[in-house]
């Protein structure tokens, strides 16, 4: 499996042309074709008019994406890239999906304001939404302080996992980035309260068992010739993430939206949402195989 195709979704406001540059590094895993989307919302348009919807006022829209869109294809078929653009009214959700699907991407791209406001666009409630409905995995793109994105955002990517369906998911498509990826912070953040009431020997024993899991991992990316380190923490996911972040100094964040179970609210509902909307870092979710 290769990374062929991928769908950059904007509005033009939080996410620009400029993010695409960084994203061609995928071309060393075998990145060849960029779709762009552009979705009018039909009560985003009545909202912002004070009336019901114009048709005329989607028309004037779509043929302002159209012009912007054709400049950013230029630029990337000088680059030798292939591209495909799709323009349409129409449900945010329910247009990714379908056309990510039409399209058959390998990849969905969507950002946030360069202030690190989340749009409504990209609300983290509809991210998950997509990922719910779809198998494609997403990169939620954010603009450092600089108004930049990283143009090494693949290498060193902090990958959290749990071990799940999605986490194994997540650790297949880390291995497809072996040619982009310097090296991978492998963690595990166990609860406080799996440590809580035991004695010093129970905590030992867990604290084995977790580094063996994280040990199995890393074999895996050490297989693909992707070098790795493993850390464990223990405490809240979110902050715990947080702190791996700045102390392994990571250029983004990996980790899987888990499928059914005990730690679906966990991570399907709050850890990934969290990290999209608030936290000033890449990150790539990947949901669970529908296929395995």
């Amino acid at each position: 499996m290769k990374i062929e195709k991928l769908l950059f979704v904007t509005e033009f406001e939080e996410l620009w042309y400029d993010a695409v540059q960084p994203l061609l590094e995928l071309r060393k895993a075998g990145l060849k074709h960029v779709v762009f989307l552009h979705v009018i919302d039909r009560d985003k348009v009545a909202m912002h008019r004070g009336v019901g919807y114009l048709k005329s006022e989607a028309v004037k829209l779509k043929e302002v994406a159209n012009v912007r869109f054709i400049d950013w294809a230029e630029s990337l078929f000088e680059q030798g890239m292939e591209v495909g653009a799709h323009i349409v009214v129409g449900n945010l959700v329910a247009k990714i999906v379908s056309v990510s699907e039409d399209e058959d991407v390998d990849l969905i791209i969507t950002g946030c304001h360069k202030k690190g406001k989340m749009k409504d666009l990209v609300a983290g409630s509809e991210i998950m939404e997509v990922l719910r409905r779809s198998s494609k995995p997403v990169l939620v793109l954010k603009y450092a302080e600089s108004g930049k994105i990283d143009e090494r955002l693949f290498e060193r990517p902090l990958f959290a996992t749990d071990w799940s369906p999605a986490s194994n998911a997540a650790l297949q498509f880390i291995s497809l980035l072996k040619d982009l990826v310097q090296d991978v912070r492998l963690i595990h953040v166990a609860s406080e309260k799996s440590v809580e009431g035991t004695s010093a020997m129970e905590v030992q024993k867990i604290r084995k068992e977790n580094r063996q899991k994280l040990e199995d991992d890393c074999a895996v990316l050490r297989d693909q010739g992707i070098a790795v380190e493993q850390h464990l923490y223990i405490g809240e996911v979110v902050e715990q993430i947080k702190k791996a972040v700045q102390e392994r100094n990571a250029s983004m964040i990996v980790v899987g939206t888990t499928g059914k179970g005990p730690m679906r609210e966990r991570w399907l509902g709050s850890v990934p949402r969290h990290l999209a909307e608030e936290y000033n870092l890449p990150v790539l979710i990947v949901p669970p195989d529908r296929e395995a």
